[in-house]
């Protein structure tokens, strides 16, 4: 009988807490193998079956016996990673052999590798339990509140950074509202003492339902007004370029016209006429249309059909900018009016005998749209920190993406501001309202991805058309466009059409089968048999119509109260068939 000798019972033990072990003899042979060892080793058992003496030491296990093999990580020419571990060295062992352990370092290898790409990007980001203890910063984040990472790791969020802007931590926030808050801004001095101002977007981490943290991710403000600074500096010398040049169309013009707007239904070919009418005056306009309508293409269109086509274009996006960046970046700044503060001239300076676009006006400041109505009336503006009065000629458009009306209820939008740029008020169809649109604005889709992926896709079958038609399309146009260039980009190279199995799934998912009724046309039958889905879709149409009423059928307050975008509540009201005015009607 072999006789047993006392490291393979010690072999066996460290086998079965997963750590492997090898004896190396001093001619450089495997003298053996545990089990565990042998399964990091080679996968399937082909060191295991041969004879010891046959067995000589592969490289990976020769790089285990270097005296730093502890801090490296060994590719084992099997798709694994093992580190070297230590292990109690038995009595027995033969002479001059050596004794190792090892173990699995997979998850360290892919932890190490995302480390080292998170330390080389340029944003900060922080990372928290669910318990609210921070648990990861990357170099970035540490350079942006001055602090080292282990005085920190560990630490409660709250007694970490202290806010100084009056909100409130936003790890635990987003945590406990399961969702992300995106570009916000937020001022906090840490607990060394060091006051920063960042722009931020926070993220829960949900694994299979379980909320196991959140994180952030930070830039430093300061960079970003650099940026912006720049961006200001090249406008400036682009207008005077212009100017300079003395060119008859100007350097920031606008590229549509009402020609590239894609369309063969009568509801869009209204608003088309109404523009060109509306293009022949200098009255504002005030443009209404949900996300992704192509609110900024009628803009554009409406200066290029104007008297201002030669004259420059400029948009501006309200809800990208913090107030004080706004108003400077609107009516221009002298040196000292604030730290930093530089000679600029604004937008309204630079869109002189041209046109201003204000997206999103809703999103701006209520204090600062009272500044916006004065120079409207006026005509003139006046520098942040200037007291001279300059006289500007410039044609304002808007664009909101809620019902005006809407917009001044919830005290985002100032009535007497609504007069002055709704002169005239356009307000674009949503996609779902001419879907005869949808089988040309494919094609042309189509032939726009083919240029830019140099495909030759031939078009979409009429099954899958007929799919796009019924979706309800609560992006509009934006979306179609997004989706069309989804199955461009998983078409296989040998396929030129574009059948369903390409199309976003949730296309599919929402498609009503040929002949049956809706579920607002079915009713409610207790007697008919339903899946889990369609039962989880009737609670969902009970709390959303609760909450509707509840808020007098109020879309904003109701889409706060379940957490969930405008559009995201819109969307399922449309998709129950919910009567809205019901509800604002009691």
């Amino acid at each position: 009988m072999e006789k047993k000798f006392e490291y393979q019972s010690l072999m066996e033990l460290l086998s079965e807490c997963r750590i492997g072990t090898i004896v190396i003899s001093s001619d450089s042979r495997i003298a053996d193998l545990s089990e565990a060892g042998d399964r990091l080793l080679r996968g399937s058992g082909k060191l295991k079956g041969k004879k010891l003496s046959d067995r000589s030491v592969p490289e990976h296990v020769r790089q285990l016996c270097a005296s730093d093999a502890a801090d490296k990580l060994i590719y084992t020419a099997f798709g694994n990673y093992i580190r070297r571990h230590p292990v109690p060295e038995p009595a027995d062992l033969p002479r001059d052999a050596q004794w190792i352990g090892f173990r699995l370092a997979d998850d360290e290898y892919r932890a190490e590798i995302m480390n080292a790409i998170l330390n080389k990007i340029t944003e900060g980001i922080v990372a928290c339990d669910s318990h609210e203890q921070l648990i990861y910063y990357n170099d970035a984040a540490a350079k942006v509140d001055s602090i080292m990472i282990e005085n920190v790791l560990g630490k409660k969020v709250r007694d970490v950074y202290t806010m100084t802007d009056g909100s409130d931590v936003v790890l635990p926030r987003v945590m406990k509202q399961r969702g992300p808050y995106l570009n916000y801004r937020q001022k906090y001095v840490t607990f060394q003492g060091k006051n920063q101002d960042v722009v931020a977007n926070a993220y829960p981490i949900i694994v299979k339902g379980q909320m196991l943290g959140a994180f952030n991710v930070v830039e430093d403000w300061s960079k970003l007004d650099d940026l912006h600074k720049e961006i200001f500096d090249l406008r400036e010398k682009l207008v005077h370029y212009s100017k300079g040049a003395n060119q008859k169309k100007s350097a920031l013009s606008a590229r549509y016209t009402f020609g590239d707007i894609l369309h063969h239904s009568e509801a869009m070919e209204m608003v088309v006429e109404q523009c060109r009418q509306v293009a022949k005056t200098d009255s504002s306009v005030m443009i209404y249309g949900e996300t992704g309508t192509g609110k900024e293409l009628f803009a554009q269109s409406i200066h290029n059909a104007s008297s201002r086509a030669d004259g420059p274009f400029l948009a501006i996006n309200c809800a990208a900018l913090p107030e004080n960046l706004l108003e400077s970046l609107l009516f221009g700044s002298v040196k000292g009016a604030y730290t930093g503060a530089e000679n600029r001239i604004g937008l309204f300076e630079q869109a002189d005998h041209g046109t201003l676009l204000l997206d999103e006006i809703n999103s701006m400041n209520i204090n600062l749209q009272a500044k916006l109505l004065r120079v409207l009336q006026e005509g003139k503006i006046r520098k942040v920190g200037g007291s001279r009065e300059i006289p500007v000629d410039v044609r304002v458009l808007s664009n909101i993406n809620v019902p005006p009306y809407e917009a001044i209820a919830n005290n985002n939008l100032r009535q007497d501001l609504f007069y002055r740029l709704g002169v005239v008020n356009i307000n674009i169809p949503p996609l779902r309202e001419r879907r005869e649109d949808i089988p040309a604005m494919v094609e042309y889709f189509i032939a726009e991805n083919n240029r830019k992926f140099s495909r030759s896709v031939r078009g979409m079958d009429q099954e899958t058309i007929q799919v796009f038609r019924q979706y309800s399309w609560p992006g509009n146009v934006r979306e179609l466009q997004h989706a069309v260039e989804h199955a461009m980009i998983i078409l296989p190279d040998q396929v030129d059409l574009i059948t369903r199995e390409y199309i976003p799934q949730h296309l599919l998912d929402e498609e009503i089968p040929a002949g049956m009724p809706s579920r607002a046309q079915q009713g409610r039958d207790p007697g008919r048999k339903e899946n889990l889905n369609q039962h989880l879709q009737e609670m969902e149409e009970d709390i959303i119509r609760k909450v509707l009423r509840e808020n007098a059928g109020n879309i904003t307050k109701s889409a706060k109260a379940l957490n969930m975008s405008r559009q995201n509540l819109q969307y399922r009201v449309r998709r129950y068939g919910i009567d809205v005015e019901s509800f604002r009607n009691g």
